[in-house]
């Protein structure tokens, strides 16, 4: 049986934002003057939208959120392998907010955010595994 058109292609789309999230990190870290913070951000936002990228495959509702512990419980309750994985990566949630408003927050280390990008890579690298090959979009 054929994937249905539309599923594919909202799960292309948010792979695709995914894949953009992840070149927009990297890019931060490239900077005369790395963008950590920036690159923290993007890195969670790979995490968040390569879960969703698995729950619209598989027809899952979700809500409107950042939480990666909430997607990924639903993505680990689909595929159970997922689970140590989304453990490593609950962490990151906080990066949705934690740098991108004013007030008291310390600066991240280069370790803390190559650690972040390592991890969203590997998590963006789990759900593609996961997903057959015509739910992958086309990235220049």
């Amino acid at each position: 049986m054929q994937p249905d058109q539309a599923r594919l292609s909202d799960t292309a789309a948010w792979l695709a934002k995914a894949a953009a999230d992840l070149r927009s990190a990297e890019h931060a870290l490239c900077a005369p003057s790395p963008l950590r913070e920036d690159a923290l951000f993007h890195s969670q936002q790979a995490v968040e939208k390569s879960l969703k990228a698995f729950l619209t495959w598989h027809d899952m509702p979700y809500r409107k959120t950042h939480s990666i512990e909430e997607l990924g419980r639903q993505c680990a309750a689909l595929d159970g392998s997922l689970g140590p994985l989304v453990d490593e990566a609950v962490p990151l949630s906080e990066y949705a907010w934690k740098f991108r408003y004013p007030g008291e927050s310390e600066t991240p280390t280069a370790e803390e955010t190559d650690e972040a990008l390592r991890l969203a890579r590997r998590v963006v690298a789990a759900i593609l595994n996961r997903l057959p090959g015509e739910a992958r979009p086309q990235i220049d």
